[in-house]
């Protein structure tokens, strides 16, 4: 048992450091060395668990949507909305968190690195909760929820990157009130709206709580 927890904190470590590289540095200039002195692990217990860099990649990229979990709520809007404003603060805390994105969207990352999963697995993630703000009447008739999705999705990206661009992400929470501004009112019937939390400070108050019911 001792040698798996063992296990488990060291691949976590070394996840973790090539995310933090990976943000900083990019795929292509990104090498093991950096990896293993970030991790301040050996190379035999890195390759036990990633064979290459490509694998270590892969497990950068597959930590991204775990990011995004808040409280459910009982109006899926909200909580699809929560989810953004959660991946936007720890977006700038959080160097696992942010070499993901960064590997899905860099050019220069190899066609051989899956750079379209996260956002399958965004798409996937979110779909459910459209279909679900359907079922209890949060939807306008005439929203599709998958393309509401793909846009939401792709709006989340760009505006990160222009975030990132201009001030390092520090307006980010302010950007996405403003994307939320004009989203909503398209795709959430009247009686909801009112109802819905938008304001640049929500992703804080939301990781408060959850941290609030870590330590309780």
């Amino acid at each position: 048992m001792a040698k798996q927890e063992r296990a488990i904190r060291t691949r976590r470590a070394i996840v973790e450091a090539a995310g933090a590289v990976f943000d900083e540095h990019g795929y292509m200039s990104t090498t093991i060395s950096m990896v293993l002195e970030r991790a301040e692990v050996t190379k035999g217990a890195l390759y036990f668990h990633f064979p290459s860099k490509e694998s270590l990649a892969h497990a950068v990229l597959n930590e991204q949507v775990p990011f995004g979990a808040v409280p459910q709520q009982a109006c899926k809007l909200q909580e699809i909305v929560d989810m953004t404003f959660v991946v936007g603060q720890r977006l700038l805390t959080n160097a696992l968190l942010r070499g993901s994105v960064r590997l899905a969207v860099d050019m220069e990352t190899p066609s051989g690195i899956d750079h379209g999963e996260p956002f399958r697995q965004w798409a996937e993630r979110l779909t459910d909760l459209f279909e679900l703000a359907r079922e209890r009447g949060e939807l306008l008739p005439t929203v599709k929820p998958r393309e509401t999705v793909e846009l939401l999705v792709g709006s989340f990206t760009g505006i990160q990157l222009m975030s990132r661009a201009l001030t390092g992400r520090a307006d980010l929470a302010d950007r996405l009130s403003v994307m939320w501004a004009h989203i909503l009112p398209s795709i959430a019937v009247s009686g909801v709206l009112p109802r819905l939390d938008t304001r640049a400070d929500r992703g804080e108050r939301v990781l408060a709580s959850l941290e609030e019911r870590a330590a309780s």
